[in-house]
């Protein structure tokens, strides 16, 4: 990844909150620091001492521009001259704390989910705008094809123009849609997009202090919040064992003295008051993943009671990517056999279906119909990493034993 890939993937967000909570315009924020970025990348020979404060000073040059460009089109006076303390302006920012940047992160946020928008808009170009997430991944977690998604992100931010930037009194009817775009974000981190990275958990990282600062201003206590947050922790601790040299590892395979007990603490904290709650979709999630963190070994994994929570949460949601869960579930509780059971008739996009019948279909032994199964998984799967471990498995299983 060349130097301002990595900037464009780590900066985008904050740099446009930034941008957005001065000039109060998405379309000239968004368009002045692409304008930065593609400048950066023509230009720079050697990276600047403060690539981020060169970036903000190039967007809001490239704004103001615009803006005294529009005063003259439309006969009004002269836009002030704000040329000579841009740079030293763009220092103070990048040297405020972090706490206010993500604020105005939050900010944006609260805006990407206006009433205004369906709900897979807002979560769509929150993705996209405040953390970075490339249009072409946007479309794989929804499903969609990448011009379909790009058209419903143009739509959005038309459908934005001129609205508040500023935090609505009442948070309670966005503090959901807020809740599933930080998810969907922390998802994005986890579920491995088009091209070689295997996780990005930076971006993971960002989800879970979004979640953070919306419990800080939520004057109320939110239990699918506490939830969230609890969901996000116990997995982002796995992140340092998810990858060796560069290959995906597998939960039973994963090195459980590299996770994270103190993440893995606050979460059994947070859900301790709420084991009693009615269920709902991100207290049931947590609570398998739960069952993960406290088993001290793959083999002691409690699969029976996971089994239970899927079961619920698949009464609750209807979602086909739980019953598929499920399946695996029930595979390490009462069989493979019983696993493919749960598969028949089920009907879902993407690699991960095909690759779990095939996974399940080896252990029974069915070997040339797992192997085409798993012929179907890497033809449909899009990420690197992940085609090269399924490309590993069918070839472990065409390998002559002995």
């Amino acid at each position: 990844m060349s130097p301002i890939e990595q900037l464009l993937r780590e900066e985008w967000g904050r740099l446009l909150a930034l941008l957005v909570a001065q000039y109060r315009r998405l379309d000239l924020a968004e368009d002045g620091l692409a304008d930065a970025f593609e400048a950066a990348a023509r230009t720079w020979t050697v990276a600047p001492a403060n690539p981020p404060a060169w970036l903000l000073t190039a967007a809001r040059r490239r704004i103001v521009d615009r803006l005294r460009a529009e005063a003259v089109a439309a006969r009004k006076l002269p836009l002030l001259a704000v040329e000579a303390s841009l740079q030293e302006e763009a220092q103070a920012f990048m040297a405020d704390t972090d706490e206010p940047l993500v604020d105005e992160r939050l900010r944006l946020v609260l805006l990407c989910a206006h009433p205004s928008l369906a709900p897979e808009s807002a979560a769509a170009l929150t993705l996209r705008l405040v953390l970075g997430v490339p249009t072409e991944d946007v479309a794989r977690l929804f499903l969609v094809p990448t011009p379909t998604m790009a058209a419903r992100l143009t739509r959005a931010r038309k459908s934005l123009a001129g609205r508040s930037f500023e935090v609505p009194a009442d948070l309670g009817p966005r503090v959901g849609l807020v809740a599933d775009v930080a998810y969907l974000a922390f998802t994005a981190g986890y579920a491995p997009g088009s091209g070689p990275d295997v996780v990005r958990a930076e971006l993971a990282g960002e989800a879970v202090r979004l979640v953070r600062v919306l419990r800080a201003v939520v004057p109320y206590t939110e239990v699918e919040l506490e939830a969230l947050l609890a969901l996000m922790l116990l997995q982002h601790s796995r992140r340092d064992a998810r990858v060796a040299d560069g290959r995906l590892v597998l939960l039973p395979d994963q090195d459980r003295t590299r996770w994270r007990t103190d993440e893995i603490t606050e979460a059994l904290a947070l859900l301790r008051p709420w084991l009693d709650a009615p269920p709902s979709p991100y207290l049931l999630q947590a609570l398998i993943a739960a069952e993960h963190a406290i088993a001290r070994s793959a083999e002691e994994t409690a699969w029976d009671r996971i089994v239970l929570r899927y079961a619920e949460l698949e009464e609750l949601t209807g979602s086909p990517v739980v019953r598929l869960n499920r399946a695996v579930a029930v595979a390490e509780a009462a069989g493979p056999a019983a696993g493919l059971a749960v598969l028949d008739g089920l009907v879902l996009p993407g690699h991960r279906l095909p690759a779990t019948r095939a996974e399940l279909l080896a252990r029974l032994g069915r070997v040339e119909e797992a192997v085409t199964a798993y012929d179907e998984a890497i033809g449909r799967c899009a990420n690197q990493a992940e085609r090269a471990h399924l490309v590993e498995r069918v070839s472990s299983l065409r390998r002559p034993p002995g």
